[in-house]
Order: C-alpha cells, then structure tokens, then sequence
C-alpha cells in the first residue's frame, strides 16, 4: 500500500501545524507530526483501522476517519493498493462544510 494525498488536505495539515507551533511551539509541532506520520503508516498495514464516514455516507467511495491528537481528522478512502488521504480539518470547525469541500 502506499499513500497519497490530497493537496488540499496536505495543505489543511501544514496550516494545523504553522498553527501549533505559533501557539504551542516547535516541539508540539513535532509530536502532530510524529503522530500524523504514525496515523498514516498504521493505515498502510491496516488501511481498515478507521471508521466509516457518516458524513460521506452518500458518496459513490467508502470514506474512512482517524481522529489525531483529539483535534484533527484525517479522512480518506482506499482505491486498488493506494490509501488517498482526501481531508483534514480541525475538528473544531463544523464538520458538513468541510465534508462538503472534500474531492
């Protein structure tokens, strides 16, 4: 397996990071990114691990949700032998306008 993402979606997560290391500093920033680079080698030899979507529910794809660090949310669908990171948001926001502007 192997995983791409989304440029918006890896757009989203370097914007959750600039934020924490504005607020919290490097060394937070560090531990999300540890943690979301763990998340996505979990899902490489588990690609089954998060939950289906509610939010997708409607969409011809089987969307999958990890929650990181309890504030952030990685969704993502699997196609053939490649995991496709397709959104991640902060939590915090509403969750329907950001599925909304998921591929």
């Amino acid at each position: 397996m192997k995983i791409i993402w989304h440029p918006r979606a890896e757009k989203e997560k370097d914007k959750i990071a600039d934020y924490i290391r504005w607020r919290f500093g490097d060394k937070h920033t560090e531990e999300f990114m540890q943690e979301v680079d763990e998340t996505a080698q979990m899902l490489m030899h588990s690609p089954n691990i998060g939950t289906i979507d509610p939010l997708y529910a409607h969409r011809a794809r089987t969307y999958r949700s990890i929650i990181i660090n309890g504030l952030s949310k990685m969704v993502y669908y699997i196609d053939h032998d490649t995991i496709r990171i397709a959104a991640f948001w902060d939590t915090r926001r509403e969750p329907k306008k950001q599925a909304k502007q998921t591929e």
